[in-house]
């Protein structure tokens, strides 16, 4: 019996690249990292995350034939180039779908950003399936959204839909180019970055929301992050009207503290609140998402019957 096809799904983050191969019904055979090294260069980091990809399907998927690759990142990939990646220097420059095509010659290749890609898991696999409209809200170093509609993960004109990291604060905002951006105030990093200026101390956005259990100071600063998010996600689900969204990303073991308020600012704002829950894949969306976007080229190459 011929041995059933693989596909590859390669995650790219600013300091880990994450490596998994998988059945096209979407089970992992295995999964491997290696750190991105970002301060030896964007172009040491991609071939890091190919070498980890090529090797990982020796290992695992040997006799095998790769009928799909998909490719997460952070910033928004093109053939030629990535952009909105400002956190990892030269990444914007690397030809990202060319890189990949290149070294999977033949092997069609989809693209997608992190947060996108993880919408595609848990649209396919997890708890946006079935929802239509439904958003994804990533709550980790950035911000941002995915949503989902007419069965996809919609990209938008340049690729940037859901980008809400980039929407303006107040009415002050209109038409200023030097605003202060939401992302600024409302990610992980910024929470992290205005309480260890404040606190005087170290600080990561979890250890905040540690600190506000016991210490107002702290509250205070999680108070206004919550604040500000929930405004954003009720404008949102007012816009959208989703069946659902379901929150991941590097800061939802703090989800106890900042869901209750998001929950309450959806019941008291929007016309028809949606249902509100943790991802199923909290933490490794971006991975299994890059996975089923190997899926999704495979499908439309070999036949979606192919994939049943």
């Amino acid at each position: 019996m011929t041995p059933s096809p693989v596909v590859l799904g390669l995650d790219f983050g600013g300091t880990k690249i994450a490596v998994a191969v998988g059945e096209l019904s979407g089970e992992r055979l295995g999964a491997a990292s290696v750190d991105s090294l970002a301060d030896a260069g964007a172009e040491a980091a991609m071939e890091r995350g190919l070498t980890a990809g090529r090797d990982l399907l020796t290992t695992v998927g040997e006799g095998r034939e790769l009928v799909g690759v998909g490719a997460a990142t952070l910033g928004i990939p093109y053939d030629d180039r990535v952009e909105l990646s400002p956190t990892f220097p030269g990444w914007d420059a690397i030809p990202f779908g060319n890189r990949l095509r290149e070294a999977f010659p033949g092997i069609p290749v989809r693209l997608a950003t992190d947060v996108k890609a993880a919408a595609a898991a848990e649209f396919r696999w997890g708890a946006l399936a079935g929802c239509d409209p439904g958003i994804y809200l990533n709550l980790g170093t950035g911000l941002a959204v995915a949503i989902v509609s007419g069965g996809t993960v919609i990209t938008g004109a340049h690729g940037a839909s859901g980008e809400i990291g980039y929407n303006l604060r107040t009415s002050g905002d209109v038409w200023k180019s030097d605003r202060t951006i939401l992302e600024d105030i409302v990610s992980g990093q910024a929470l992290a970055a205005t309480a260890s200026a404040e606190l005087q101390q170290p600080l990561t956005a979890a250890d905040v929301f540690a600190l506000a259990k016991k210490r107002p100071d702290a509250a205070i600063l999680t108070d206004t992050f919550i604040r500000e998010l929930a405004m954003h996600v009720a404008n949102l689900a007012i816009a959208i009207d989703p069946v659902r969204i379901v929150a991941g990303g590097g800061i939802i073991g703090s989800w106890p503290q900042i869901a209750p308020r998001l929950r309450q600012a959806l019941d008291t704002a929007v016309p028809f609140p949606p249902e509100l829950m943790v991802a199923q894949f909290p933490y490794d969306a971006p991975l299994i998402g890059a996975l089923a976007l190997g899926v999704e080229a495979a499908g439309a190459a070999l036949g979606e019957e192919a994939l049943a």
